[in-house]
């Protein structure tokens, strides 16, 4: 039944999403044509198919430390869900994006008129200074910049390096850090064709105020989001047992 609701999901999430596009084209021929609110529809729209097909279910923790304003956003990244979602509950997302993506038709296109920044990965110190350009730029226009410090999605209770691209933007934008964990992964796994059935947790942390000297920023965000994190896959694992893979919770009740 999991492969079934999984095939039906996928097939309706990518019949959607070309569906949206195709309906959003024409703004492509607009010059400042705002894109924010379809997408922030298709992103709502996705979340229904989730729940409505395989019963997954999201819920936001800390409120209050949700970023209106100018602000860094410095989120754990275990699925494609944390790519799309964040447009549902914050004012005005603009996601940090590896160039690679410009390249998806439409997609690419929409995702940089809604505002998200593009880094090329290949540029070395080029690139930070690019990001730190394109970053200030964005915060100047009431964007709160959402980045995923370790750069790639990283299986449910792994984590790579994080990256100095954030320590950059937090030292020469003088904005606050806003950490973020969630268990996405177990839900909607990296690579992974199946979809498991639950209630993904997204937390808002603290954040963390300017000043601070890099490295021990770094430092900081690692231990507040690889703790917390580690405390929701805990928790939604709690009386189970893990595959392998690190992608499921498995029911050992039986």
């Amino acid at each position: 039944m999991i492969v079934l609701r999984s095939a039906l999901f996928n097939i309706l999430f990518y019949g959607y999403t070309t569906l949206t596009a195709l309906r959003m084209a024409p703004l492509l021929l607009r010059r400042n044509a705002d894109v924010g609110p379809g997408v922030r529809r298709w992103a709502e729209g996705v979340n229904w198919l989730l729940e409505h097909v395989i019963g997954i279910t999201y819920e936001v923790r800390g409120h209050k430390h949700i970023p209106e304003g100018p602000a860094l956003v410095a989120s754990k990244h275990q699925s494609a869900w944390d790519t799309i979602t964040f447009h549902t509950f914050m004012v005005a997302p603009a996601y940090v994006m590896k160039k690679e993506l410009t390249k998806l038709p439409l997609y690419g296109r929409f995702t940089q008129m809604a505002g998200s920044i593009v880094v090329d990965r290949k540029a070395g110190a080029q690139a930070i200074k690019g990001l730190v350009r394109d970053c200030r730029a964005s915060l100047a226009t009431g964007h709160q910049i959402v980045i995923f410090p370790e750069g790639t999605r990283a299986t449910p209770g792994k984590r790579y390096p994080y990256q100095p691209g954030i320590a950059a933007l937090y030292r020469q934008l003088d904005v606050a850090v806003v950490p973020v964990a969630l268990n996405s992964g177990l839900f909607w796994g990296r690579h992974n064709f199946i979809k498991h059935p639950g209630r993904i947790v997204v937390e808002f942390l603290p954040p963390i105020q300017p000043g601070m000297d890099r490295r021990k920023l770094l430092v900081e965000l690692v231990e507040q989001i690889e703790a917390a994190t580690a405390n929701l896959i805990s928790e939604a694992t709690e009386g189970g047992s893990r595959d392998n893979s690190g992608d499921k919770p498995v029911d050992m009740s039986s």
